[in-house]
């Protein structure tokens, strides 16, 4: 029997329940999912993701005091009276070990929220891509959930999920079969990184990448707000072996 293999270049694009009993990867290159691993990976325990920045706010009250942090962004710009931004080089060990982060975001924690009904909820970025590719080799329902910006479709999302479609299809049984939206954002990949910038053979420079994210309309924003470092530290491919994954019940994101 053929396996799912969807991708969605818009969480609007599927309904919560169609993505029940499946593996969902969430994806906000620019910057959530990005942040999210940085931030694990510097030792924070978890990462609870909100809709809203009051729930954020009530979300980290209801913590112990000095084990929180908050984090997030609005417009692109880090939210009055929070802690960190949405920066990914912000989450480091001094700033976060050993704290919970409670994070809200335009984009990526929408994406990540709507997933709650799958059996799996994993978060990709271009930083752990590789890792996440092994955990959804073999899997039989696999749905790409790009985040978009605001509401409308982004380039660096579709390069991610473009490039997992490519190296399922690569690796894994032929019986999968991808959806409209996952062959385009297959085409959207290779069209980019054809012949050159194969994972595993040939290293795609980070510099390179972040040409393809510059030109996408998260990667625009960021460029007008000054934020054009955050595209490079976007476009580091697998610097990090880890998978965040959230507890659908719970809604807290951890490492595996």
């Amino acid at each position: 029997m053929a396996h799912v293999l969807n991708a969605y270049a818009l969480p609007a694009s599927v309904r919560p329940r169609k993505l029940a009993g499946g593996t969902v990867v969430v994806i906000d290159v620019l910057r959530a999912s990005t942040t999210i691993v940085h931030a694990l990976e510097a030792g924070a325990t978890e990462v609870i993701p909100c809709q809203k920045v009051n729930e954020a706010r009530a979300v980290a009250a209801r913590l112990p005091c000095g084990g929180v942090i908050l984090g997030g962004e609005r417009r692109g710009l880090p939210i009055k009276g929070f802690d960190l931004g949405n920066s990914p080089e912000e989450y480091v060990p001094c700033r976060v070990e050993g704290k919970t982060v409670v994070f809200t975001t335009t984009n990526g924690t929408r994406a990540i929220l709507r997933a709650r009904q799958a059996q799996r909820v994993l978060i990709g970025a271009f930083v752990n891509a590789s890792a996440v590719l092994n955990q959804l080799l073999g899997q039989e329902q696999i749905h790409l959930l790009c985040a978009g910006t605001r509401g409308l479709p982004s380039r660096d999302d579709l390069l991610l999920a473009g490039m997992l479609v490519d190296r399922i299809l690569q690796q894994a049984d032929p019986s999968y079969q991808p959806n409209a939206q996952a062959v385009a954002a297959r085409e959207t990949w290779l069209q980019a990184f054809a012949p050159p910038g194969d994972l595993g053979a040939e290293p795609l420079a980070p510099q390179r990448l972040a040409e393809q994210l510059r030109n996408s309309a998260g990667g625009r924003n960021l460029i007008a707000i000054g934020l054009d470092g955050d595209i490079l530290a976007a476009a580091q491919i697998d610097c990090f072996r880890s998978v965040p994954e959230m507890d659908p019940e719970k809604t807290r994101i951890r490492l595996m």
